[in-house]
């Protein structure tokens, strides 16, 4: 996956205001021509609870590449780890171009809460839209992970509408944490380092975050 940069502006941020770009996908997320048909997922574990909401620390990112020092930070908060977003960069390689991939956050969360174990995996979702496969498969990821008690990392690009109806756009790319659901598992709450509204919380469906992953990956 490409690098990826975080679009919110440090401007945008001190003033409050919540970026968003409406108008179709960028050129690299149109669906490939031959996609193959979706494949049977794995059924969701049935321990999941219907309902789950991390306790995790929040911070916004300080500057517009740090989204996924971010984003990881609050995964690790919610396994009780406290580390820096200068401390989650170094580890992540990022620089202010970004950082690289699901596979960095992936391997960071792995080097502080494995302990040698392969606790987190990558899930890539390589072709917009997401197949209803896909989206099927994030749910039962969101309810085994978020479920068990981890937070999710997600690599995102593009533009979508929450539940309440806001728009959030992130057409160059960004990271971003689930931190809980709902619906068993069919919407997920956000906590989104970029966004300076509130809490920086907002629900979003499971198959809508599929598709803004899309083209890219997430921590699971």
């Amino acid at each position: 996956m490409a690098v990826t940069m975080c679009v919110l502006l440090a401007a945008a941020a001190v003033a409050g205001i919540v970026l968003s770009q409406l108008g179709d996908p960028p050129a690299e997320r149109t669906a490939a021509a031959g996609a193959q048909p979706p494949k049977a997922v794995a059924a969701a574990p049935p321990s999941a609870p219907t309902t789950m909401l991390l306790k995790y620390q929040f911070q916004l990112q300080p500057n517009y590449y740090y989204c996924g020092p971010a984003a990881t930070r609050i995964a690790l908060t919610a396994a009780g780890h406290g580390v820096s977003q200068d401390e989650a960069a170094a580890m992540l390689g990022t620089t202010t171009s970004g950082t690289n991939s699901a596979f960095d956050t992936t391997r960071v969360l792995n080097q502080v809460l494995g302990h040698g174990r392969t606790l987190y995996q990558t899930r890539e979702i390589p072709v917009y839209p997401a197949t209803p496969a896909q989206a099927a498969q994030l749910r039962t990821d969101v309810l085994t992970t978020v479920g068990g008690g981890r937070a999710i990392v997600a690599n995102i690009a593009g533009h979508v509408t929450d539940t309440a109806g806001a728009v959030h756009a992130y057409e160059g790319g960004h990271y971003l944490t689930v931190v809980g659901y709902r619906d068993g598992g069919g919407t997920v709450k956000i906590a989104d380092p970029a966004n300076p509204s509130g809490d920086g919380t907002y629900w979003l469906s499971t198959p809508k975050l599929a598709d803004w992953i899309s083209s890219r990956g997430y921590s699971y």
